[in-house]
């Protein structure tokens, strides 16, 4: 044989290992990593080295729960979201409640505030108008309180005889306000110790068995009317216009009269140049 002649080789098929080779699955957050180096210089005598190693594969059921891990995950994202817009929304409308409570309670003290006004004006109006209502009694009356002056005084001893001869129901109703001189004056007052002028006369007309109205611009105009020159015991007096009298009395004979004049005085029995009267009414 030649000693160039090919020998053929008994030794197996060498093979090639690759010079590192790598797998990563993804099993819970788990990397693995394997290397695997082989010589490939040439063996004096030695048998080639052969390594196989099995890599972990990703099996169905990891990757669905990999799959439901994420979903999880980004649904938690979705909630936390959601949650912060409602808080949001929420403080906004906590805001616009407060706003609104503020804006309400403004609108209503300032309600209340117009109304006070108005009251008080009101009020100041109605004060007005008695004045202007009592000076212009006061200069149309002037005749009339010279004439019913000069008449209680001509008058003075028929009309106290007058007073002292009266009988029957006028001397009942004139003995009844006589009584209450001194009690005081209270506005609506019907007695029996506290009186307003109105209260006074109609407490004394019903002792005698006669309904009056209750108010004085009413009783100016519940009976005859009879001149301040004529007269008589039992006359109802009234200050103002026959139908608007502000006051009432009655007349006692001796030119005087008894009146709930007012809040300072009460109860009184004063002459009639006191305070002058504008008409007087007849029902006895």
């Amino acid at each position: 044989m030649s000693h160039t002649a090919h020998i053929p080789s008994h030794r197996k098929p060498r093979r090639n290992a690759p010079t590192s080779a790598l797998r990563a699955g993804v099993a819970g957050g788990v990397l693995s990593t394997i290397a695997v180096a082989g010589a490939a210089g040439p063996a004096l005598a030695a048998e080639p080295v052969t390594q196989t190693i099995e890599m972990p594969t990703i099996t169905a059921g990891l990757s669905t729960a990999v799959a439901e891990s994420a979903q999880a995950t980004q649904q938690v994202a979705q909630d936390l979201q959601t949650q912060a817009q409602e808080d949001a929304a929420a403080a906004t409308a906590a805001k616009a409640a407060k706003k609104a409570k503020a804006e309400a309670v403004r609108k209503e003290e300032a309600k209340k505030k117009a109304e006070a006004a108005a009251k008080a004006k009101a009020e100041a109006a109605e004060r007005a108008s008695r004045t202007e209502a009592r000076t212009a009694l006061s200069t149309t009356s002037g005749s009339a309180s010279t004439v019913a002056t000069t008449s209680a005084s001509t008058s003075s001893s028929s009309s106290s005889s007058s007073s002292s001869s009266a009988t029957g129901s006028v001397a009942s109703v004139i003995a009844f306000v006589k009584a209450q001189v001194g009690d005081a004056y209270v506005s609506g007052g019907t007695g029996p110790n506290s009186w307003d002028c109105s209260g006074l006369v109609q407490a004394a007309f019903r002792s005698v068995g006669v309904d009056l109205p209750r108010v004085s611009q009413a009783q100016s105009t519940a009976g005859t009317q009879v001149s301040l020159s004529n007269l008589q015991p039992g006359d109802i007096l009234y200050w103002g216009g026959a139908g608007s009298a502000y006051h009432v009395g009655v007349y006692v004979g001796g030119g005087e009269f008894v009146g709930a004049q007012n809040s300072s005085t009460g109860v009184v029995q004063r002459p009639l140049s006191y305070d002058p009267p504008s008409g007087a009414v007849r029902v006895l």
